[in-house]
Protein backbone atom coordinates (compact mmCIF):
# COMPACT_ATOMS: atom_id res chain seq x y z
CA UNK A 1 0.00 0.00 0.00
CA UNK A 2 1.30 3.38 -0.95
CA UNK A 3 1.58 6.02 1.74
CA UNK A 4 1.27 9.75 1.22
CA UNK A 5 2.44 12.66 3.32
CA UNK A 6 0.01 14.98 5.01
CA UNK A 7 0.40 17.95 7.30
CA UNK A 8 -1.45 17.94 10.60
CA UNK A 9 -1.97 21.48 11.87
CA UNK A 10 -3.34 21.78 15.41
CA UNK A 11 -5.43 24.68 16.68
CA UNK A 12 -6.84 25.38 20.15
CA UNK A 13 -9.69 27.75 19.21
CA UNK A 14 -12.58 27.20 16.82
CA UNK A 15 -12.61 30.79 15.52
CA UNK A 16 -8.89 30.64 14.72
CA UNK A 17 -9.47 27.30 12.99
CA UNK A 18 -12.30 28.75 10.91
CA UNK A 19 -10.13 31.68 9.84
CA UNK A 20 -7.28 29.26 9.06
CA UNK A 21 -9.51 27.11 6.87
CA UNK A 22 -10.59 30.22 4.95
CA UNK A 23 -6.95 31.30 4.53
CA UNK A 24 -5.83 27.86 3.31
CA UNK A 25 -8.74 27.64 0.85
CA UNK A 26 -7.96 31.18 -0.36
CA UNK A 27 -4.46 29.93 -1.30
CA UNK A 28 -6.13 27.08 -3.26
CA UNK A 29 -4.86 24.21 -1.11
CA UNK A 30 -6.98 21.11 -0.66
CA UNK A 31 -8.04 20.34 2.92
CA UNK A 32 -8.47 16.60 3.28
CA UNK A 33 -10.28 16.66 6.65
CA UNK A 34 -10.79 18.72 9.78
CA UNK A 35 -11.19 16.93 13.12
CA UNK A 36 -13.04 18.81 15.87
CA UNK A 37 -14.17 17.95 19.41
CA UNK A 38 -17.53 19.63 18.69
CA UNK A 39 -19.39 20.98 15.63
CA UNK A 40 -18.05 24.32 14.38
CA UNK A 41 -20.72 26.54 12.83
CA UNK A 42 -19.78 27.55 9.29
CA UNK A 43 -16.91 25.07 8.91
CA UNK A 44 -18.66 23.07 6.20
CA UNK A 45 -19.26 26.22 4.14
CA UNK A 46 -15.69 27.42 4.67
CA UNK A 47 -14.36 24.05 3.48
CA UNK A 48 -16.57 24.20 0.41
CA UNK A 49 -18.56 21.06 1.25
CA UNK A 50 -21.83 20.45 -0.54
CA UNK A 51 -25.01 20.84 1.53
CA UNK A 52 -26.30 17.61 3.02
CA UNK A 53 -29.20 15.81 1.36
CA UNK A 54 -30.06 13.95 4.55
CA UNK A 55 -33.19 16.09 5.09
CA UNK A 56 -34.58 14.92 1.76
CA UNK A 57 -34.16 11.30 2.80
CA UNK A 58 -35.84 12.10 6.14
CA UNK A 59 -38.89 13.37 4.26
CA UNK A 60 -39.12 10.22 2.15
CA UNK A 61 -38.60 8.00 5.20
CA UNK A 62 -41.43 9.87 6.95
CA UNK A 63 -43.70 9.42 3.92
CA UNK A 64 -42.83 5.71 3.98
CA UNK A 65 -43.76 5.51 7.67
CA UNK A 66 -47.03 7.34 7.04
CA UNK A 67 -47.87 4.98 4.17
CA UNK A 68 -47.14 1.93 6.32
CA UNK A 69 -49.32 3.37 9.11
CA UNK A 70 -52.24 4.00 6.74
CA UNK A 71 -51.94 0.52 5.24
CA UNK A 72 -51.56 -1.08 8.69
CA UNK A 73 -54.56 0.65 10.26
CA UNK A 74 -56.71 -0.05 7.21
CA UNK A 75 -55.73 -3.72 7.09
CA UNK A 76 -56.03 -4.39 10.82
CA UNK A 77 -59.11 -2.34 11.71
CA UNK A 78 -61.12 -2.35 8.46
CA UNK A 79 -60.21 -5.37 6.27
CA UNK A 80 -58.87 -8.13 8.49
CA UNK A 81 -60.72 -7.79 11.80
CA UNK A 82 -63.40 -5.07 11.68
CA UNK A 83 -64.71 -4.27 15.12
CA UNK A 84 -67.89 -2.67 16.35
CA UNK A 85 -66.64 -0.43 19.16
CA UNK A 86 -69.36 1.39 21.15
CA UNK A 87 -71.94 0.80 18.41
CA UNK A 88 -69.73 2.49 15.80
CA UNK A 89 -68.79 -0.03 13.12
CA UNK A 90 -65.66 0.42 11.02
CA UNK A 91 -66.94 0.43 7.45
CA UNK A 92 -64.38 2.81 5.97
CA UNK A 93 -60.92 3.98 6.90
CA UNK A 94 -61.81 7.65 6.32
CA UNK A 95 -64.66 7.53 8.84
CA UNK A 96 -62.25 6.29 11.50
CA UNK A 97 -59.16 8.26 10.47
CA UNK A 98 -59.19 10.63 13.50
CA UNK A 99 -58.69 7.62 15.78
CA UNK A 100 -55.66 6.57 13.70
CA UNK A 101 -53.84 9.93 13.79
CA UNK A 102 -51.62 8.98 16.78
CA UNK A 103 -50.59 5.75 15.05
CA UNK A 104 -49.84 7.60 11.81
CA UNK A 105 -47.80 10.24 13.64
CA UNK A 106 -45.81 7.71 15.65
CA UNK A 107 -44.94 5.51 12.67
CA UNK A 108 -43.97 8.57 10.61
CA UNK A 109 -41.53 9.67 13.32
CA UNK A 110 -40.35 6.09 13.98
CA UNK A 111 -39.49 5.40 10.33
CA UNK A 112 -37.87 8.80 9.77
CA UNK A 113 -35.73 8.64 12.92
CA UNK A 114 -34.55 5.06 12.65
CA UNK A 115 -33.90 5.06 8.92
CA UNK A 116 -32.09 8.41 9.22
CA UNK A 117 -29.69 6.97 11.79
CA UNK A 118 -29.03 3.94 9.58
CA UNK A 119 -28.51 6.18 6.54
CA UNK A 120 -26.16 8.47 8.46
CA UNK A 121 -24.03 5.55 9.64
CA UNK A 122 -23.90 4.02 6.17
CA UNK A 123 -23.11 7.35 4.49
CA UNK A 124 -20.40 8.10 7.06
CA UNK A 125 -19.05 4.55 6.81
CA UNK A 126 -19.38 4.08 10.55
CA UNK A 127 -19.80 0.33 10.96
CA UNK A 128 -20.09 -1.62 14.19
CA UNK A 129 -16.65 -2.48 15.58
CA UNK A 130 -14.89 -0.21 13.07
CA UNK A 131 -11.60 1.15 14.30
CA UNK A 132 -11.54 4.92 14.74
CA UNK A 133 -9.84 7.01 12.05
CA UNK A 134 -9.02 9.85 14.41
CA UNK A 135 -5.32 10.72 13.91
CA UNK A 136 -4.82 12.29 17.34
CA UNK A 137 -6.80 11.73 20.56
CA UNK A 138 -6.50 15.41 21.52
CA UNK A 139 -9.13 16.22 18.87
CA UNK A 140 -11.74 14.54 21.07
CA UNK A 141 -10.95 16.92 23.95
CA UNK A 142 -9.67 20.41 23.25
CA UNK A 143 -7.72 20.55 19.97
CA UNK A 144 -8.72 20.99 16.34
CA UNK A 145 -6.75 19.31 13.56
CA UNK A 146 -6.58 20.30 9.91
CA UNK A 147 -5.21 17.64 7.55
CA UNK A 148 -3.71 18.84 4.26
CA UNK A 149 -2.02 16.65 1.62
CA UNK A 150 1.60 17.53 0.89
CA UNK A 151 2.73 17.76 -2.73
CA UNK A 152 6.36 18.98 -2.46
CA UNK A 153 5.17 22.19 -0.79
CA UNK A 154 5.95 21.50 2.90
CA UNK A 155 7.76 24.79 3.49
CA UNK A 156 4.99 26.90 1.93
CA UNK A 157 2.25 25.06 3.84
CA UNK A 158 4.15 25.16 7.11
CA UNK A 159 4.67 28.93 6.82
CA UNK A 160 1.01 29.48 5.88
CA UNK A 161 -0.27 27.35 8.77
CA UNK A 162 2.08 29.02 11.25
CA UNK A 163 0.79 32.43 10.14
CA UNK A 164 -2.81 31.27 10.64
CA UNK A 165 -2.21 30.45 14.30
CA UNK A 166 -1.41 26.73 14.35
CA UNK A 167 0.05 25.72 17.72
CA UNK A 168 1.64 22.54 16.36
CA UNK A 169 2.46 21.36 12.84
CA UNK A 170 3.46 17.76 12.02
CA UNK A 171 4.23 16.10 8.72
CA UNK A 172 3.13 12.48 8.87
CA UNK A 173 2.79 9.51 6.52
CA UNK A 174 -0.81 8.59 5.96
CA UNK A 175 -1.53 5.02 4.96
Amino acid sequence: MESSKVIHAFYTDDEILLDAVKAVKAKHHHIEEVFCPFPVHGLDKAMGLAPTRLAITAFFYGITGLSVAIWLTNYIMIDDWPQDIGGKPNFTWFANMPAFVPIMFELTVFFAAHLMVITFYMRSRIWPFKEAENPDPRTTDDHFLMEIPVQNNEAELTELLTNTGAVEINIVDKH
